[in-house]
This record gives structure tokens, C-alpha cells and sequence, in this order.
């Protein structure tokens, strides 16, 4: 059965020498979270700070919150990127991540290679990145580019690759910073119904936006999100008022 336990978690980046205030800023936009350490030579980026969170089937989670708050640090320690500082993450079921869809690809290796790349980077073995490729090439529409490095494509026709690399697999938990889009209008409109396909069949469903029309269609219970902890876990409507709310 697909589920997610969190408990205590906590995430820390030390910044050593960050005596700059540009330097902290851009940490901040990146991971959010709060600054410990100010005033001493290392600066400790607190991403995330006891989070404590339990999914089941059937749950849609959104995570709500401001720049900065979390959301996208926990949505990679849940897809296993980062790990933990403190506290444990017990994951069960198959994940796939949309919020790094490129991660692990190699510009200078052909679209084929990076198939198998980014496939084994996804927990896929050899013989299934095998049996999935043919598919993947033919959703991605890249021809005879499939065997020319990555380096010579256009950023749409790569984000096509990996779009196409990362969705060939239903997942038992699904993990989504906005809702994707990819390519042209017709590309684009193909890669949508996929990802509903997708999204529809997920057992659990983890999507951070800042749509509240979004993740009323797709959610049904939100966390809300403040430098780096959970301030409220409740229904999308209480989540998404006490937001707005400031």
C-alpha cells in the first residue's frame, strides 16, 4: 500500500563564510526557510523544521505557502533528493518526481543515453528502460535527434526528452511543483492529457502551486507552509483562507 510518514524532519544547509547578504538571500529564494547563525561565520539555512506528516491512498495533498516557505525543499526530500538532517522519512510505493525534470541528464550524451540515464536516476532497471524507450521516443518527437548529444537541442526539445522520460511510468505517489506543460501547442496539449491520465491514476498526489484554482480541482487537504514548518494541516478551504489571511 503507497504512503508517506514524516516525522521530525528537518533540513539544513550550512553556509560557511556567508558574510554577504546577497549570498543569503539567493540561498533563501532557493530552499526558503529561516536563518540561524547570524551573527557568527556560518550561517545555517533551517529549509525545513520538524515537519511531521502522514499520506494514504486517496489523499491529494497542496502545499500552500509564500516563496520561500518550503515547498519545493519538501517536495525533494519526499522524492528522496535531499535527505534529511533530522528526523526519518518511511516511504512505501513507486514515486515519481516532477519537480527536477531534468535532473541527472548529461548534455554532452545522445537523447538515447540519456533515456537510460534518467530512467535508471527513476529507479527503472535496464530491461524496463528497454521495454519503455521505443515509447519514450515516440512521445518525445525528436526523430533523429535521438542519437545526437543533448547539447544540440533546443531547451523545449530537451525539456520534451525528459518530460517524456519521466511521465513513461504510473506512479504510486506522484510529486508536482504546477502542473506541467510542455512544447508547442500540439506537443503542449498531448503532455497535458498525460499528466491528467497520470495525476487521475496516482494513489497519493503531493502538487504545490500558487493557483488556488489549481489545487482546488486537484486537492483535498492542504499544509501550509512558513519558513521551513507546517503551521496548519487541515481541509484546502481552511488552508487556503489562513493564507490568504497572511
Amino acid at each position: 500500500m503507497a504512503s508517506i510518514a514524516l516525522r521530525n524532519v528537518g533540513i539544513d544547509f550550512p553556509i560557511y563564510n556567508a558574510r554577504g547578504r546577497s549570498l543569503k538571500t539567493n540561498v533563501l529564494r532557493r530552499v526558503g526557510g529561516h536563518i540561524e547563525g547570524q551573527g557568527s561565520g556560518i550561517v545555517t539555512i533551517e529549509a525545513l523544521r520538524q515537519v511531521n506528516l502522514d499520506l494514504r491512498p486517496g489523499d491529494r495533498l497542496a502545499l500552500v505557502g509564500h516563496n520561500g516557505a518550503g515547498k519545493s525543499t519538501l517536495l525533494r526530500v519526499l522524492s528522496g533528493a535531499y535527505e534529511p538532517t533530522h528526523g526519518s522519512v518511511e516511504i512505501r510505493g513507486k514515486i515519481s518526481s516532477l519537480v527536477d525534470l531534468a535532473l541527472g541528464m548529461d548534455a554532452e550524451l545522445t537523447g538515447r543515453e540519456n533515456i537510460v540515464l534518467r530512467g535508471v536516476i527513476l529507479g527503472l532497471t535496464f530491461k524496463e528502460i528497454e521495454a519503455l524507450a521505443p515509447e519514450i521516443e515516440e512521445f518525445s518527437e525528436l526523430g533523429g535527434f535521438m542519437g545526437l548529444p543533448m547539447r544540440t537541442y533546443s531547451s523545449g526539445m530537451a525539456l520534451r526528452l525528459a518530460f517524456a522520460v519521466s511521465t513513461a511510468v504510473q506512479p504510486d505517489i506522484l510529486l508536482l511543483d504546477e502542473l506541467i506543460s510542455v512544447g508547442d501547442a500540439g506537443f503542449a496539449e498531448k503532455s497535458k492529457a498525460r499528466m491528467q491520465q497520470i495525476v487521475e491514476k496516482s494513489r497519493i498526489l503531493v502538487l504545490a502551486s500558487h493557483s488556488p484554482e489549481m489545487l482546488r480541482e486537484y486537492c483535498n487537504r492542504a499544509v501550509l507552509l512558513k519558513e521551513g514548518q507546517v503551521v496548519l494541516d487541515g481541509s484546502l478551504d481552511e488552508v487556503l483562507e489562513a493564507h490568504a489571511a497572511g
